[in-house]
């Protein structure tokens, strides 16, 4: 229940209605190149100095850096010289291209095809389906047949996931102990980073990154550290095509793009695909079955609407397609992280 000053006062709203100020302001910064600047000075700069390094007018690159201060992604000190600017922690390790945790192209993926899209949520909820022809003038399906608007996008979204595997991607492969499979094949793979996390865990296994043709090629052109005698690629439409064999079946960030005749018609032929004493694994963001949250996956599960066909779903709704699908001894296993764990066997 609110209390009488909130209800004098929202603050949470305010809060809510500045959200996508807030975020358009990190990605600026990004994309700018301000945290980078100020990482490779190794010392605290003028407004002045970064505006003329970065290129741009003063009055609005001082702005931006203040709104940055105000969202703790830099220090400020003033002096009778001026306002001289450096990095927090947090922006040095998660904002800056060179980190290796760096979440740069997660931001620039969500700044130029998610925020756009996000635009017209009001009709994503009214039609009940994805906004890409109306942000883009391009249907998803045929940006889904295009690999994306560009290779460029397409490496956004690549590099965006290696981020975000590198925040959560061990804790998710060591949920359970996926020992017992030897022949693991990650399907829609991409840039490997949850293939890679598999080796690291399970030196004994081999593991297969199954994804379409172009995907495929850019993880060899753009991801060297993916040449390893454990990890071998495979091309091909897991709908269409027939599945590399293997003991065990990942499948991360993938059933949530789909409708669930969809995810029970590539669970199935997973299923089917399967050894005796298989299984697949599934790894997505979880609703609470109270549908109290997490805040987090109710905003992804809109952003399933304004992009895809699919959803974000409860642990119970993931069950019922394994078990549509004929799998059986289904364990879910929450990370504490963004990304949880579900293993279903055959």
């Amino acid at each position: 229940m609110s209390s009488a000053k909130e209800l004098n006062y929202p603050h949470i709203l305010i809060q809510y209605q500045n959200g996508f100020l807030v975020s358009k302001v990190m990605f600026t910064a990004c994309e700018l190149g301000v945290f980078d600047l100020l990482q490779e000075s190794k010392e605290k700069l003028s407004s002045k100095a970064i505006a003329e390094c970065l290129r741009s007018g003063l009055p609005g690159m001082e702005r931006l850096l203040d709104a940055c201060v105000g969202l703790k992604l830099l220090e400020v000190d003033v002096s009778k010289e001026g306002a001289f600017y450096c990095n927090t922690e947090i922006s040095e390790q998660f904002l800056t291209k060179s980190s290796p945790k760096s979440q740069y192209h997660t931001c620039m993926y969500y700044s130029k095809t998610i925020y756009p899209c996000w635009q017209y949520l009001t009709e994503a909820v009214r039609e009940g389906k994805n906004q890409y022809e109306r942000a883009f003038g391009i249907s998803s399906k045929a940006v889904f047949e295009a690999l994306y608007r560009s290779e460029e996008e397409m490496l956004k979204f690549m590099y965006g996931l290696n981020a975000i595997w590198s925040l959560c991607g061990r804790d998710v492969i060591a949920a359970f102990d996926l020992s017992p499979f030897t022949m693991i094949c990650d399907l829609g793979g991409g840039a490997g980073a949850l293939a890679q996390e598999c080796v690291s865990l399970y030196p004994d296994c081999t593991v297969t990154i199954f994804d379409l043709p172009k995907v495929i090629q850019t993880a060899k052109k753009h991801f060297v550290s993916l040449e390893k005698h454990q990890i071998n690629f495979y091309e091909g439409d897991f709908f269409k095509d027939p599945l590399p064999e293997a003991e065990l079946y990942i499948l991360a960030r993938i059933l949530h793009d789909w409708s669930d005749e969809n995810c029970v018609q590539l669970l199935t032929k997973v299923q089917k695909s399967c050894k005796t004493g298989g299984g697949v694994l599934l790894i997505e963001t979880l609703l609470n079955e109270d549908k109290r949250g997490p805040l987090e996956s109710q905003l992804y599960s809109l952003n399933m609407l304004v992009h895809t066909e699919g959803k974000e779903r409860s642990p119970a709704e993931y069950s019922k397609l394994l078990t549509a699908s004929g799998f059986k001894e289904i364990e879910i296993k929450k990370s504490g992280k963004l990304y949880d764990a579900i293993l279903g066997r055959k």
